[in-house]
């Protein structure tokens, strides 16, 4: 089981709201030997080989930044957000938070066999609302996430797209402290999108920290006031989004 973010110390930048401090995490996995040996049950002996998805990364985060995470797949984005969250353990190294960070992906389940109205209400309250705080947000979140009166029907009955707007809606209701976004603005219609790019500079107004993990450089390019670069696990760039979008298309042009 991963352990939380650990708590920002005092003697840290009293702007800086995430700091990784050489983080590495690897992954053990089983492959077949070459020589195909099988033992006294018939089964074939495997050898453990060790992935190393991020390799000692460093960087700190400050509060109003929206920083975009890029890469090809497998480079190691998606992991070392999820470290962030507090939901992988570092193999090495640490991650601080100042307060616990909100992971929004794709793939982040809410009970399908709920109409969306009631997974807003249960969303809200996982997030540490009271009831009475949930149903207040709930006409907004509704709102916003324009399923209009698809909200009472089951989700099992919903698109992708209409499931990660309501995950999006939820997620963003209330100001966040530190938000991570991984791909789930790739989700949704040219207006949706829109209005989660506003919805993500709403936050960051609000002092808030955005991570925003995309293969879209647009995305990246229109929201994003940093950018870091990942490959294999190694961290290649940390700055400006221009130019460090820039020198990932020329690197992968290259190749």
């Amino acid at each position: 089981m991963a352990a939380p973010s650990k708590v920002l110390s005092q003697s840290v930048s009293p702007n800086t709201s995430v700091l990784v401090d050489d983080v590495s995490i690897n992954f053990k996995i089983g492959v077949k030997s070459k020589e195909q040996k099988t033992n006294l049950f018939g089964f074939s002996k495997q050898e453990t080989r060790v992935i190393e998805a991020v390799k000692k990364v460093s960087f700190t985060a400050e509060r109003g930044e929206v920083i975009g995470l890029i890469g090809t797949n497998g480079s190691g984005k998606s992991t070392l957000m999820r470290a962030v969250a507090g939901l992988e353990m570092p193999t090495s190294g640490s991650v601080y938070a100042t307060d616990k960070p909100v992971l929004l992906a794709i793939g982040a389940s809410l009970i399908r066999d709920l109409s969306g109205s009631k997974n807003i209400l249960l969303g809200c309250l996982a997030m540490g609302m009271s009831l009475e705080e949930a149903r207040a947000v709930h006409p907004q979140i509704v709102e916003f996430s324009g399923l209009g009166d698809s909200i009472e029907l089951p989700m099992r009955t919903y698109s992708s797209g209409m499931s990660a707007r309501l995950r999006f809606s939820i997620t963003t209701a209330v100001p966040r402290e530190i938000l991570i976004i991984d791909e789930a603005l790739a989700v949704g219609d040219a207006d949706f999108r829109t209005k989660s790019a506003e919805r993500i500079q709403e936050l960051k107004e609000a002092a808030g920290t955005v991570f925003l993990v995309s293969h879209s450089m647009k995305d990246i390019h229109n929201n994003c006031t940093r950018v870091l670069w990942l490959n294999k696990g190694d961290m290649m760039a940390d700055g400006n989004p221009k130019e460090v979008v820039n020198a990932y298309k020329e690197f992968r042009a290259a190749k």
